[in-house]
């Protein structure tokens, strides 16, 4: 077996099937913590842009843009194809996708209940509930990788 590392040196092969070879969905990632996180986020997001949708349609690019960057965010791990990007700094990154979704949501999901539409206000309803999940996969994010590097770093 190659390593990622080897794989990515190396031109790809020919073949047909070859170039869809990087996209292989890791299914233990899907049924980790890590994607069953993702994948409520990206669920929660499209119902929010359904409610947003049938009621304001002033605030559901706010939703959609944050549905599209979590439906990347889940692609590029569960393909592992983030791990060819290796100069960026994965964990900050999504920590900064996270917090910025707790500060849109937060905005809007407040900013959406002031009509007092029944869509509106589930939608309210379902951006608190995204906005506690975002923050607890920002705290884990902040927990489990970024304090151990900066604990590290210390040491050296």
């Amino acid at each position: 077996m190659l390593s990622a590392l080897d794989r990515r040196d190396r031109p790809p092969e020919e073949g047909a099937a070859a170039g869809l070879q990087g996209f292989a969905v890791d299914k233990t990632f899907l049924s980790s913590l890590k994607g069953i996180l993702l994948e409520t986020e990206l669920a929660l997001t499209f119902i929010i842009f359904i409610c947003f949708t049938a009621s304001i349609s002033a605030y559901m690019a706010a939703a959609l843009l944050e549905f599209l960057i979590t439906l990347a965010f889940l692609f590029l791990y569960a393909t592992q194809y983030y791990q060819r990007f290796d100069r960026l700094n994965w964990p900050c990154l999504d920590f900064l996708r996270c917090v910025s979704a707790i500060i849109i949501f937060l905005v809007v999901s407040f900013a959406a209940v002031t009509s007092r539409d029944g869509a509106a206000i589930a939608a309210f309803v379902f951006g608190i509930i995204l906005v506690s999940v975002f923050a607890y996969d920002a705290f884990r994010i902040y927990r489990t990788e970024i304090v151990p590097r900066a604990t590290q770093g210390d040491q050296q």
